[in-house]
């Protein structure tokens, strides 16, 4: 029997879950023990993650209306990464908020030089937004967001609790810990198009989940690895 979108989304996000204890940075956070400068690292490893985030989610907005050399257009899933990239920009205007509590001034992003591991994430997104399946995508990256958003739940709660952040300072993961109703239906719009359309692969749906998830760790490690540098 064919599973439906919602049936769908919940399977996949199961398979796609990251290991509890693959974050390394989190326990660190949510205790109050990551120093000041990891916290302003990670504002600023975001700035560049959120940029290149929006202008893919754009991109792939642009390929799902116009269909694909493989695919019709498709419209839901137009509708999808559009929401994202508009939640992308208002991300943006709350991160700065986040910056200044933790002392990452425009001096200091100016100079600033991002790591590494920390860009491999953004750097799939953009090579998804050029060559992934727009339903397949869609499948992948709501998975990828139930782990991201549980992280920023976590670190608001730790901003409040250990280092005395006003809600303006956590307003950036506020956003995305808090549901998010609308995108979700229209991820499940997105997915029930491409089932009815045959379009979703579930081998490329895991393939992008997994390296998704991957290069995701590979973020929250790189973070970890300068907390633990001597200052």
């Amino acid at each position: 029997m064919t599973r439906t979108a919602r049936e769908l989304l919940e399977s996949t996000t199961g398979k796609l879950a990251p290991d509890p204890h693959a974050n390394r940075l989190l326990p660190l956070i949510a205790r109050g023990a990551a120093r000041r400068s990891t916290l302003a690292a990670l504002a600023l490893e975001q700035r560049h993650v959120i940029a290149a985030d929006r202008r893919a989610f754009l991109r792939l907005a642009e390929r799902s209306a116009a269909g694909t050399e493989a695919a019709a257009a498709a419209p839901e899933s137009a509708a999808f990464f559009e929401m994202l990239a508009e939640g992308e920009a208002l991300a943006q205007d709350r991160l700065g908020a986040y910056a200044a509590a933790v002392g990452a001034d425009e001096a200091w992003a100016a100079a600033y030089e991002p790591l590494e591991d920390c860009q491999t994430y953004p750097a799939y997104v953009a090579w998804l937004a050029l060559n992934g399946s727009p339903a397949d995508v869609v499948l992948a990256l709501s998975a990828n967001f139930a782990a991201w958003g549980g992280y920023c739940a976590t670190i608001a709660q730790s901003l409040r609790r250990h280092y005395g952040f006003a809600d303006e300072a956590c307003a950036f993961f506020d956003f995305f810990a808090e549901p998010a109703p609308d995108l979700e239906l229209k991820a499940q719009a997105a997915v029930q198009a491409g089932i009815d359309t045959g379009q979703i692969s579930q081998d490329a749906v895991l393939r992008y989940g997994r390296l998704l998830q991957a290069y995701e760790a590979k973020f929250w490690h790189a973070l970890w690895e300068l907390d633990q540098r001597v200052a």
